[in-house]
């Protein structure tokens, strides 16, 4: 996958993300099988700021020609797509989110492939 590819693709992923942080966070943490209250509601909010931010400067800097920057930013995006798919799989399996997280861990999978194949590229 090149990096064009992998950076539009996870602009999409996290403007989605942080636009229903943002506006439906109770309904991102039902589909994870928990149940919302209003400090993990404010927590997603300022999370959702975060997810929109990143996916803009995806977005932007979607054309970038082959630099240090853009393989500081692929790096630095495999790198949390694998913790957030690691952490994931870590509250699934001790029961603390329910198997729609599996959804999003795939996600951040195939996310992070995308970035580690844009490096190998």
């Amino acid at each position: 996958m090149s990096f064009t590819i992998a950076a539009v693709a996870t602009s999409i992923a996290g403007l989605l993300l942080g636009f229903g942080w943002l506006f439906v966070g109770s309904l991102v943490l039902k589909r994870w099988g928990l149940e919302a209250n209003p400090l993990g509601l404010l927590v997603g909010r300022r999370l959702g700021a975060a997810y929109v931010g990143i996916a803009i400067m995806l977005f932007l800097g979607r054309s970038a020609p082959p630099s240090a920057l853009r393989s500081a930013v692929s790096i630095a995006m495999l790198v949390a797509l694998a913790l957030l798919a690691i952490l994931g799989i870590v509250e699934f399996r001790a029961k603390r989110a329910g198997k729609g997280i599996l959804v999003s861990v795939a996600l951040e999978v195939l996310l992070a492939a995308g970035f580690a194949t844009a490096l190998a590229a």
